[in-house]
């Protein structure tokens, strides 16, 4: 599967959610043994995990496991149980502050993909350094950070996350990896909110979404489909500087006077895969 818009967490300790999460229509699929686990209930969410020792990665939705952060009393164990697992199941990792985190993890857990959440004002700092030691993904993890920082909840903490936004999405660029996903909007009511941040981080750079309820996977898949126009516009950027670079010429310029050059196409290709993805 390629360029996925949208994922949706689901609780370990809760066979049922993960089941309905994995006929949702996500794309990927998030099994949570942190956040949504109660410490009581995290080894019989870990347990959980071996449900998936036979997941075949051509049916159904991507997978990864969300494992309690390094150095918590539950780490261990989670990274144990994910060795049983297939290596197409991810393992996503919170709390990511350093590349040197990273490479313990994939010592731990070799070959398999690794996405780094991203959770404090430290780990904004040092995105490029996360996003360039061998993460599959970068993504933030805007509760914790939100809290660190002294930002409200909900669209009015939104502007104080723009710059950390923009930093995660130009360390993946600069690393060379997929755009990072937005973090997850906690008000599943407020759909009208969601629509707008999604569109805000589209426009920042950002593909896709995670979710915590199904209800929010459409309002994301909507937000960040190109639209006919961006489709059409994608396929002459790409007609009109292949035939330019063809011809010896550098640059073009569209018939409402923007200028392009062979740079522009890459975005064009990612946004007709983007559509293509929905056909």
């Amino acid at each position: 599967m390629t360029l996925p818009l949208t994922a949706l967490y689901a609780p370990g300790d809760r066979p049922d959610r993960v089941a309905k999460a994995l006929t949702s229509g996500a794309d990927v699929v998030i099994v949570d043994l942190e956040d949504a686990v109660a410490p009581s209930s995290k080894a019989r969410a870990r347990d959980g995990l071996a449900a998936f020792a036979g997941h075949d990665a051509q049916v159904g939705p991507a997978l990864q496991v969300r494992v309690n952060a390094v150095g918590s009393d539950w780490s261990d164990d989670d990274l144990a149980a994910l060795t049983d697992l297939p290596l197409h199941i991810g393992v996503r990792v919170p709390k990511v502050e350093s590349a040197a985190a990273v490479h313990a993890i994939a010592g731990l857990l070799p070959g398999r993909g690794i996405h780094a959440l991203v959770e404090s004002a430290l780990g904004v700092e040092r995105a490029f350094e996360i996003a360039s030691a061998g993460v599959e993904s970068i993504a933030l993890g805007e509760a914790d950070l939100r809290s660190q920082l002294g930002l409200p909840r909900g669209r009015e903490g939104e502007q104080g996350l723009q710059w950390a936004r923009s930093r995660l999405v130009y360390a993946a660029a600069a690393a060379g990896i997929a755009a990072p996903m937005m973090s997850v909007y906690a008000d599943i009511a407020d759909t009208a909110g969601l629509a707008a941040s999604c569109q805000a981080g589209r426009a920042l750079g950002f593909v896709g979404r995670t979710a915590i309820h199904p209800a929010q996977l459409p309002v994301i898949e909507s937000a960040f489909t190109p639209s006919q126009d961006d489709v059409e516009r994608a396929r002459e950027v790409i007609a009109r500087v292949g035939a330019a670079a063809a011809d010896g010429v550098g640059t073009v310029v569209l018939a409402d006077g923007a200028f392009l050059d062979v740079a522009m196409v890459q975005s064009a290709r990612r946004t007709l895969a983007l559509a293509d993805r929905t056909r």
